[in-house]
């Protein structure tokens, strides 16, 4: 096994409140014309119009598609590269939350490269020109893709989410402002704050986890746990903000760099069948992945437990992974997470995806990652088990 490991960030990160006045500054460093892709949300509360006026501050024309309504798919990708090649930009700034950031980054490498971006997926094809640089500003803190060189997009002609990871897909700049997910509301923070928590943990049991990627989930994972809540309940808390808005940027980096496991190849199925939001069909899966998990990550889910919980030194790591496990439910169940059935999927629907769904997960490399590693049926099995679980 190779000593030898990688870390790849943005050039730029620019981090705290009020960083979003920089994005100007790095426009005029990166191009001379941008394209502003957000959504609806992010138009309708004026950050869109605060965007464009910085730009303009800084003598930087742009044009705006905030068409991104949903989790990302093919067909945003499209209308957002019709109007960048229309307006011959040379640089994108994405404003939004994960949909938007990984919208954009899907438009800056096929400006350059061209196709679809199912033809690059599992690297079949590479891309061979570099991207529009890209300045990613987070609106919520739970994906943390603007650390990251992965984008995941929905292929609406064979509903399926398509998950890429190449260097090319890093932003050039990174600006993360606290002060932009104060908007958020408590459904929202809860979903995408679970999501910087799966990242974390998963970067931290990943198969291909490294020292570095430890160090930063470790830190996320300890911001999460001290401040979610506090986020969640009292959204206009500025240093919970700011926790977790650092907490989701590490946790990007980390799993960016070790991978994400089973969570996230069992997400995305659910995503791309039944629109459920990325962050929350992360967090209906957590825990009992984790349970799944368990045993073959006993070690690692200890550490972790050592770390946060109250008394840990005391505790076998038997003991410490099942309280650890313990808290992560409760956390879920405080955070008013619903499994599968409360969030609305049919069951009908649901049992006839299952093969599907188990074949796309596994498909997706990412299970391969996990400490346990499930066949398919295993994972069909899961995903039962995941249906109409019990948070409480």
């Amino acid at each position: 096994m190779s000593n030898i490991h990688q870390i790849l960030m943005p050039q730029h990160i620019m981090y705290g409140q009020h960083s979003f006045l920089e994005v100007g500054r790095q426009a005029g460093a990166l191009g001379s014309k941008a394209m502003v892709i957000s959504d609806p949300v992010m138009e309708q509360i004026g950050n869109v119009e605060r965007c464009g006026h910085y730009l303009e501050q800084a003598g930087i024309p742009h044009a705006i598609y905030t068409g991104v309504d949903t989790e990302p798919t093919d067909l945003h990708v499209q209308e957002a590269l019709e109007i960048c090649r229309g307006e011959k930009c040379d640089l994108i700034v994405a404003l939004g939350g994960g949909s938007a950031i990984d919208a954009a980054k899907a438009v800056a490498v096929l400006m350059n490269n061209g196709g679809h971006i199912r033809e690059y997926v599992g690297n079949k094809k590479r891309f061979q020109q570099r991207p529009l640089p890209l300045i990613a500003i987070p609106t919520t803190a739970g994906t943390g893709s603007e650390m990251t060189k992965v984008t995941v997009i929905i292929d609406t002609a064979n509903e399926v989410k398509l998950m890429l990871s190449q260097p090319e897909l890093l932003p050039a700049a990174a600006i993360v402002d606290p002060l932009l997910t104060v908007s958020c509301p408590p459904s929202v923070t809860a979903a995408t704050g679970v999501d910087a928590l799966c990242h974390a943990v998963e970067a931290y049991i990943s198969r291909r986890a490294q020292p570095v990627t430890d160090m930063m989930a470790f830190r996320a994972i300890e911001l999460i746990a001290g401040n979610l809540l506090q986020a969640y309940r009292q959204g206009d808390d500025v240093e919970a903000r700011s926790n977790m808005a650092l907490a989701a940027m590490l946790a990007g980096a980390a799993f960016s760099n070790a991978s994400v496991t089973l969570v996230h190849g069992m997400s995305r199925p659910i995503g791309a069948l039944f629109h459920v939001p990325h962050g929350v069909s992360n967090a209906m899966l957590l825990p009992p992945v984790l349970e799944f998990t368990r045993e073959s990550a006993a070690e690692r889910l200890a550490a972790i437990g050592r770390h946060i919980l109250p008394g840990g030194a005391r505790l076998s790591d038997s003991e410490l992974a099942d309280s650890l496990l313990v808290q992560i439910k409760r956390l879920c169940r405080d955070l008013n997470i619903p499994n599968m059935r409360a969030w609305g999927i049919d069951e009908t629907a649901f049992q006839r995806s299952l093969a599907k769904m188990a074949q796309d997960a596994l498909d997706s490399g990412s299970p391969g990652n996990n400490p346990r590693v499930p066949t398919h049926e295993e994972i069909v099995e899961l995903y039962q088990v995941c249906y109409a679980y019990d948070f409480s």
